[in-house]
């Protein structure tokens, strides 16, 4: 029996594409105007030649885009920007989004097959959107017999505290959402909630598979934590702060990982463990327990959990590089520039602004230590995620005798040996305050 494909007709065509316009003008000026207004009037506007901006004002230069720099320099100093664009959830989000695709290319050409290839027109770029949006259409399944409060928080409690993890990484000069001074004891502390998460969502679901999985998690996680922080104690000796941006700051001339190679190893070892990454991938071992504790979720509460997870390699990560790699420093990519003077005197219709002080204008909306900064946090820390995804194309799992035992054992020793070099380096006056380097 063979189908007959509908004709193309040009009319049908065009009266799709008319109708689709006519509904995008109709939603933008009842919604979208009335919404940016509302935004407006709420934000905190820029001053200009002595005088606050109006929402009014403000709306009018927002068509021009000569116009809108001061807009846009007001509204990336607000912490609305820094928690949800940058360098909050939504970097967080797309670094996170990213390290999916390319992984699964990566592991692709590592195992000799055809990773996603035939959505989209470049290696299959739209194969990402299309799972989200299949993520999004399917059906949520509750098991009858769950705790369904807690089965309900626990992935979006996930995603949360990944945010949490982010908002503490600093990302560039004075890009921090959370700049505190006991940064690396709020990072475990925000660490020591997954463990509690993943038990709860386990317990909840009433299943065998997800709590065999959350037993397992929690095993795995308390016993790789331990060495987790005593791996970074050594950076603290020699630094003598808990704040993440004086730790940076600390490793402009080098960094730490030169000195404290043991600390980096140990901290990479037992990060892959607390991300469930193989060989360290037991309390979701497919091949024993379906998903483990990931078993019964299904639909966008699997999306949740996820997109928690990779956010969370990708703060794991970005700790990495702010601990043992120097964060943000490293040798200028773009040569900063004298700002030139520009007579931004413009006429707009009825309306005439002028815009004092351009050069400092300019100078803080295209910072180029910002911008210097963010590529070499950028560049280092898709290094750190590359190595990351690595194993998984490469070893096999471990049994969980051989896991329990390199964490309180081997794990744990080679920690105090860390801690013993760097204190042997700050006595010896070769580093840390007064030290020769």
């Amino acid at each position: 029996m063979s189908v007959i494909a509908p004709k193309f007709r040009l009319g049908h065509f065009i009266k799709s594409i008319t109708n689709d316009i006519f509904w995008i003008v109709v939603l933008i000026t009842l919604i979208g105007i009335p919404v940016i207004f509302i935004v407006l009037f709420y934000i905190d506007l820029p001053v200009l030649d002595g005088e606050l901006v109006t929402p009014f004002l403000a709306f009018t230069m927002l068509a021009h885009p000569e116009l809108s720099i001061p807009l846009i320099d007001s509204f990336m100093n607000t912490d609305f920007f820094r928690i949800a664009i940058f360098p909050g959830f939504g970097f967080a989000a797309l670094i996170a989004g990213s390290t999916i695709f390319v992984e699964r290319k990566l592991l692709a050409k590592l195992q000799l097959r055809v990773g996603p290839f035939y959505c989209g027109k470049i290696e299959g770029i739209l194969q990402l959107v299309g799972d989200g949006l299949k993520l999004l259409s399917k059906e949520i399944i509750i098991p009858a017999k769950a705790d369904k409060p807690i089965f309900w928080a626990a992935p979006v409690l996930f995603v949360a505290t990944a945010a949490a993890f982010v908002a503490l990484i600093p990302v560039a000069p004075g890009w921090v959402v959370a700049d505190v001074d006991v940064g690396l004891l709020a990072v475990f502390a925000v660490i020591g909630f997954f463990p509690i998460i993943t038990v709860l969502s386990s317990w909840s679901a009433n299943s065998k598979y997800p709590f065999i999985g959350g037993i397992r998690a929690l095993h795995q996680m308390i016993s790789f934590e331990i060495p987790l922080i005593l791996s970074l104690l050594g950076v603290v000796i020699l630094t003598g702060t808990l704040n993440l941006t004086e730790i940076v700051q600390s490793q402009t001339s080098y960094w730490w990982i030169i000195f404290l190679p043991i600390g980096a190893i140990v901290f990479f070892i037992t990060m892959l463990a607390e991300l469930e990454r193989i060989p360290f991938d037991l309390p979701e071992a497919e091949s024993e327990i379906v998903a483990g504790w990931l078993t019964e979720f299904s639909g966008m509460m699997y999306g949740l959990v996820q997109l928690g997870s990779y956010i969370k390699l990708y703060a794991f990560a970005a700790l990495f590089v702010v601990l043992f790699l120097g964060g943000w420093n490293g040798f200028g990519v773009i040569p900063p520039t004298p700002p030139e003077i520009v007579d931004f005197g413009i006429q707009a219709g009825p309306i005439s602004v002028d815009l004092p002080g351009i050069e400092k204008l300019t100078e803080r909306t295209l910072n180029f230590s910002l911008i210097n900064g963010v590529v070499w946090f950028v560049f280092k820390t898709v290094i750190v995620i590359f190595f990351i995804l690595i194993p998984r194309g490469v070893f096999p799992r471990v049994r969980i005798d051989l896991l329990l035992h390199i964490g309180w054992y081997k794990l744990i020793t080679l920690s105090f040996v860390n801690i013993f070099i760097a204190l042997g380096l700050l006595y010896a006056g070769v580093l840390g305050p007064g030290g020769l380097l």
